[in-house]
């Protein structure tokens, strides 16, 4: 297997400034992706996406040399995923690495482990669409998840409403945003919300946590 790691993080951030060089746990937290990364392949197989040298220069220091730095018009609120991970892939192209899969690591996800990659990667084949972490979700759409409906009242998401144990129902997952496992012609194909053949791979709440708010970075603070 020859993965390609792509670690995007783009300098502006409005919920929490700096967030991606944000000391975390003694480390700017891009610093955890990018050392997780390098806990499963070489450098010449990561690569930091960015549009901002500070970025950039925290890449290298955590041993990343060659950060990428993006073209504009994908550094902004509007640029989706999809695309910043095809110019990635193009970056690595050009730099002569050859791949069969992507991994997506978000820099918001400090505290998966190499495990968690492990496992992401043990389950991805190129005949699925990705393999994709995920957490138990917190609210059960045959159990306690509910929809307003046309007469205005509350009806249970899925089923009959008649279960009255959680453990009965049957189990929901909710994507936490640690780690994707994409099969490339796939990406190149469509966008990542339009994939149907996604193999979950669970893991536990605790190292689940996806920092976008101040909230967040505290609660991700405690756990870890």
């Amino acid at each position: 297997m020859k993965p390609l790691f792509i670690i995007p993080a783009r300098g502006g951030s409005k919920s929490i400034p700096k967030k991606n060089i944000k000391p975390f746990r003694g480390k700017p937290l891009i610093a955890w992706s990018i050392l997780t990364a390098l806990e499963l392949t070489d450098a010449d197989r990561i690569i930091v996406t960015t549009d901002s040298d500070e970025i950039a220069q925290v890449a290298r220091e955590y041993g990343i040399p060659n950060p990428h730095m993006r073209p504009a018009e994908l550094a902004t609120d509007t640029a989706s995923t999809r695309d910043v991970l095809l110019d990635a892939m193009a970056q690595a192209e050009r730099r002569g690495v050859d791949y069969d899969c992507v991994i997506l690591l978000q820099p918001t996800s400090p505290l998966r482990t190499a495990s968690d990659v492990r496992n992401a990667l043990a389950a991805w084949s190129p005949e699925v669409d990705m393999a994709v972490t995920v957490r138990p979700a917190p609210c059960n759409p045959y159990y306690d998840c509910f929809e307003t409906s046309p007469d205005g009242f509350l009806r249970v998401s899925k089923g009959d409403g008649l279960l009255t144990r959680r453990q009965d129902a049957p189990p929901a997952w909710q994507l936490n945003g640690a780690v994707y496992v994409i099969t490339p012609a796939r990406l190149r194909e469509m966008e990542i919300g339009r994939m149907m053949r996604r193999v979950p791979v669970p893991m536990p709440p605790e190292r689940s946590l996806d920092i976008d708010t101040p909230l967040d970075w505290k609660i991700a603070e405690l756990y870890g």
